[in-house]
């Protein structure tokens, strides 16, 4: 993650990927069922006056409920898809931020070690985009499944079997396009989250390390600079990360042309707005709670395995793991 001292070999392309997806999987796994959570609240009272009826009353009610009604399947819904997911999305992310920044710095005629804060928001951005886009139909079928429940339900409701079932049904009904659906909410939320994720976390990383605080290879320093960056992504991507659920799991209708188009909103601006308008700002801060019970976690998890993974992985390829 932060950048390699003089004389190590950095990790290509596919070696972070592979480490970041692995990372990402763990942390998924602890977090799943916050996301759970997060969503039908997302969902709860969507467009509607007044918040509409409260099936849950916040965060822990919904696991709560979930885990009475439906058991560790409901409370896990989605977890499939939720690792593919994970796999495309953080091991581009993780996998790609570091050659870009690298080559970013170059181009400006820095040096490709240097943490310069355009460059690496800028890295984070595009990376997120990437691996946001590679992953699309996987978080979609992901938000529909858990979304999904057959006692207390919100918002639209997809009853898949299983998420085979779910892609074939997606790509019988509208091919392509169905897998595609809310790719553009997809890239604008994953670039205001990757845009500071890695950068606060590299950030927090060196300040405690270069003013003599914790040492680097300290777990105590993953677990702070984890934190802070968890928490920063929270600030920059609850509302496109509301709007998101809402453009994967609202209705469809088949048109006289043959598309189909969602029945609530057009585009994720379309989808901000009409929120804003019905439930008013807090609209798009719903699920907060639970946002905050799932990226913390996850992003602590993800970022230091990732890096645990990634410091054996190097001890093991360049034959040092017995040292």
């Amino acid at each position: 993650m932060s950048a390699p001292a003089p004389g190590i070999r950095p990790l290509s392309s596919a070696e972070g990927f592979l480490c970041g997806g692995l990372a990402a999987c763990v942390a998924v796994t602890v977090s799943n069922p916050a996301e759970v959570a997060k969503t039908r609240m997302q969902l709860q009272g969507e467009l509607a006056k007044q918040g509409g009826t409260k099936v849950y009353k916040n965060a822990l009610d919904v696991i709560a409920k979930t885990w009475r009604n439906e058991g560790i399947r409901g409370v896990q819904r989605g977890l499939g898809p939720a690792y593919v997911y994970q796999i495309l999305m953080n091991g581009s992310r993780l996998g790609f931020y570091e050659p870009i920044r690298r080559q970013s710095n170059k181009l400006i005629g820095a040096d490709a070690t240097d943490q310069i804060p355009l460059t690496s928001i800028f890295s984070g951005a595009a990376s997120g985009i990437i691996g946001a886009s590679f992953g699309n139909p996987f978080f979609l079928i992901k938000a529909r499944m858990q979304a999904y429940s057959p006692v207390l339900p919100v918002g639209a409701q997809h009853y898949y079997k299983n998420s085979f079932d779910a892609f074939r049904n997606v790509w019988h009904a509208e091919k392509l396009r169905g897998l595609v659906r809310g790719i553009d909410a997809a890239a604008l939320r994953t670039a205001m989250g990757s845009s500071v994720q890695l950068p606060t976390y590299n950030w927090t990383k060196n300040q405690l390390i270069s003013r003599g605080i914790s040492r680097g290879d300290s777990i105590w320093t993953f677990l702070a600079s984890s934190t802070v960056s968890g928490l920063c992504v929270l600030t920059m991507m609850q509302p496109t990360d509301t709007v998101l659920t809402r453009m994967y799991n609202q209705p469809t209708i088949r048109t006289p042309d043959g598309k189909h188009v969602g029945t609530l909103y057009k585009n994720p601006i379309d989808c901000l707005w009409k929120t804003l308008k019905a439930e008013g700002p807090l609209g798009w801060y719903k699920g907060s709670t639970a946002h905050l019970l799932r990226i913390v976690p996850h992003t602590i998890v993800t970022l230091t395995a990732n890096d645990i993974i990634v410091g054996l992985y190097k001890r093991v390829r360049d034959g040092h793991v017995l040292e």
